[in-house]
């Protein structure tokens, strides 16, 4: 496998030698996925991990008969129902693609078998396991404590071309407020 956002991610979070990231990529396939193709829907078991190569996927549920966005994911995420894919449970998440894809993937059986190839691999999913949960607190965080605006703001200057290539309806639903409170605020920064 070529040299990817993957290859490059693994390397620089997990700190491992050249030959172990080659051992790990190995592992994974390259999938693509078509502009509303589902990696995953709600109810399967998530019997896959993958990591975005390139494109954009949504990460959402449908509560009451509105869609609600957890995350919009681009290139040099993972994406993956965690519960479902740690524990085996049904999917509470649907994730799919907003654009073109292209997508590592790796199945459970060669995360499993991870451990094999790296001995230390234990410690590394631990850390990567840990970053999850982090970056789970720090949202929660931001909803808890920040104001509409300020998460507008935050998300704009995190990723600002997300609001030219994803509908606002879904960055609204992310940010926990209304189309109109997003559309409110946007007017509002551009002044």
């Amino acid at each position: 496998m070529q040299q990817n956002e993957l290859a490059n991610y693994i390397q620089g979070f997990f700190g491992v030698t050249p030959d172990e990231v080659t051992k790990i990529i190995s592992f994974f396939e390259p999938i693509e996925l078509k502009k509303g193709e589902f990696f995953l829907r709600k109810g399967q078991l998530s019997d896959r991990l993958g990591f975005l190569q390139s494109g954009l996927i949504r990460e959402y549920v449908v509560v009451n008969d509105k869609e609600v966005t957890k995350w919009i994911s681009t290139k040099g995420y993972f994406v993956v129902d965690l519960s479902s894919f740690v524990f085996e449970n049904p999917a509470r998440w649907n994730i799919q693609a907003l654009a073109n894809c292209e997508i590592y993937a790796i199945n459970q059986k060669n995360y499993n078998s991870l451990n094999k190839v790296i001995p230390h691999w234990p410690k590394l999913e631990k850390l990567f396991i840990a970053k999850c949960f982090t970056i789970l607190e720090d949202r929660v965080l931001t909803h808890l404590s920040m104001t509409a605006e300020e998460r507008y703001q935050q998300l704009f200057t995190f990723n600002s071309s997300l609001f030219n290539q994803v509908p606002l309806q879904y960055l609204a639903s992310m940010l926990g407020i209304t189309p109109e409170t997003l559309s409110r605020l946007r007017k509002k920064s551009i002044q």
